[in-house]
């Protein structure tokens, strides 16, 4: 086991899913904002993962 498996785990700072009734309109957006920022990390990861296969099938198909 690495050092990340010793780490405590902490809360994700939103759980999908997760009862919202508690927080304030202000802690909606900054979660929004925060969810927003991740989906374009996905996207970009998979943007990525996509060029790189293209290359590799275009060059096995030669």
């Amino acid at each position: 086991m690495g050092e990340e498996d010793d780490r405590p785990k902490g809360k994700p700072a939103h759980e999908i899913g997760g009862d919202l009734s508690a927080l304030s309109a202000d802690e909606l957006t900054a979660r929004i904002a925060l969810l927003r920022a991740e989906i374009e990390r996905l996207e970009a990861e998979r943007a990525r993962k996509s060029a790189g296969r293209t290359a590799a099938e275009s060059l096995f198909k030669r």
